[in-house]
């Protein structure tokens, strides 16, 4: 699939570290201080050329297409060390680029990559910005704020959960509005709030439809389970990563990090995706009678991401960190291209803080 061309003042190249060739985006200058923007599922880097283009003068973008995604090599993900391929991946790049330290901006899965980073290379981050981030607890098989899982294989977490239509049509590169699976069909839905349709729409599409697809890559492989909805993780592919079954050492680690950079995390109010009643989780599919057998709220409520997310950065910021948290009206999980100009206000004055 062809790579759109980069918007002026972008530059793009294939950088080799020592762990995985990944497709970079840059702007600004090369002595500017670094912003390493890592992008979310079912996307690429290039969903954050305008944020970086609208960066200050004194900061220098760096957007990586992580592995599995984008025209990064294709190389599989362990999905047993949790985010670990993926945050290593990012660390090697700064290594390779010769940048001892970075201010991080993630947007959704991206978000569960910086959570690793902090538990894992804190002194390397200057700040996070998190835009609808993934719960530190991970997503789907969990309840409760403190991320309690909803059974202990964490059936409804992992590979398996993924709806197979959308699979197979980003597979054969649909493009296509014909069934609402189809990729374009639920980035127009769920990543704004619609109407709206980003001026990108056809690049945006294209780097959804260059994730990697298989049975060990997009969205991972599963097992079957005793427990509703009878689908528990397997152990390759990205979806998988972020199930608590691998995830869950993030929280105590992130807890536990020496260094404990500011945050700011962003959000939009319409978003069905990270949600406390997102609309791809099991949880609260089942409880709207979208899939059958669901056991009650007992057993397995929505997750509730937000509540979870406050959770986790309260206690980040009792042992020494800090976060903000804004919520963006008229926005769903696409907030910087959403609103580009409050995404960036908010954004800028966080940075030029630091």
């Amino acid at each position: 699939m062809n790579k759109p061309t980069p918007l002026n003042g972008i530059t793009n190249r294939d950088v080799v570290t020592e762990r995985i060739t990944q497709n970079v985006y840059f702007s600004g200058d090369e002595s500017g201080i670094p912003v390493i923007f890592l992008h979310g599922n079912l996307s690429a880097a290039l969903y954050w050329e305008e944020s970086m283009l609208a960066l200050p003068a004194a900061y220098r973008g760096i957007a990586p297409d992580l592995r599995g995604y984008g025209w990064t090599e294709d190389k599989l993900i362990d999905s047993t060390r949790g985010m670990r391929d993926l945050s290593d991946d990012v660390k090697a790049l700064m290594d390779t680029l010769h940048i001892e330290k970075a201010h991080f901006v993630a947007w959704s899965m991206g978000a569960g990559v910086v959570y690793r980073l902090i538990a894992d290379y804190s002194e390397r981050i200057l700040s996070a910005t998190l835009v609808c981030p993934v719960s530190p607890f991970g997503f789907g098989g969990s309840k409760s704020a403190d991320g309690e899982p909803c059974y202990t294989d964490f059936a409804g977490s992992g590979g398996g959960i993924v709806n197979p239509t959308l699979i197979n049509l980003i597979k054969v590169g649909d493009r296509s509005t014909d069934d609402p699976n189809s990729p374009r069909s639920v980035i127009n839905t769920f990543y704004y709030k619609p109407p709206f349709v980003a001026a990108r729409e056809e690049d945006f599409l294209t780097a959804a439809l260059a994730e990697k697809i298989g049975e060990d890559r997009y969205p991972g492989d599963f097992l079957p389970s005793e427990n509703w909805p009878n689908v528990a993780p397997g152990k390759l592919g990205p979806v998988n990563c972020w199930s608590p079954k691998y995830c869950g050492e993030d929280v105590p680690d992130l807890l536990a990090a020496k260094n404990k950079p500011p945050m700011l995390w962003i959000r939009g109010d319409a978003d069905m995706i990270v949600s406390d009643t997102s609309m791809f989780d099991f949880g609260t599919l089942g409880s709207l009678g979208y899939v059958p057998g669901w056991p009650g709220n007992d057993v397995y409520p929505p997750q509730p991401m937000l509540l979870q997310t406050r959770f986790v950065f309260e206690k980040y910021a009792q042992t020494g960190g800090s976060y903000i948290e804004h919520v963006v009206a008229d926005a769903a999980h696409g907030v910087h291209i959403e609103k580009p100009e409050e995404f960036n206000q908010l954004f800028h004055a966080f940075l030029k803080k630091q």
